[in-house]
């Protein structure tokens, strides 16, 4: 979005701790600037406040799953950008994520060259990353 000045923000939506350690790591390694939430609830309290341009939302979370979440952000916050993430045994949701507007979907386990990849995809910024 161009209102942002700085490094791309990205909000990771997952309910695993470990998950979002890992990927709050790689991000900010990457340059990225790096929130967190627990569930969908939370991810919209924090794109009200914080506007992030892409979100990596896990599809199967407590209190607000993850289409869930992803069609809300998509009708308050059509600007960011979005990547859905699940299970193999996720795969029709991530479909469907992809149809109600996720810009791309990973299945886990994740690869975190692969995360970072397809961020970059999304936000349109390959080449502009100090490691890339």
């Amino acid at each position: 979005m161009a209102e942002q000045a700085g490094p791309p923000r990205v909000l990771v939506v997952d309910d695993d701790d470990d998950v979002r350690t890992a990927l709050r790591r790689m991000f900010e390694s990457a340059g990225y600037e790096v929130l967190e939430a627990a569930n969908g609830r939370v991810a919209m309290q924090v794109c009200a406040e914080h506007r992030p341009e892409l979100l990596l939302v896990d599809i199967f979370m407590p209190e607000q799953e993850g289409i869930e979440t992803i069609q809300a952000v998509r009708r308050q916050f059509p600007d960011s950008k979005i990547v859905a993430v699940s299970g193999k045994a996720g795969r029709v949701y991530l479909r469907m994520a992809k149809l109600l507007g996720a810009q791309a979907t990973l299945e886990k386990p994740l690869r975190l060259e692969t995360v970072l990849e397809t961020a970059r995809a999304v936000l349109g910024d390959i080449g502009n990353s100090p490691l890339s």
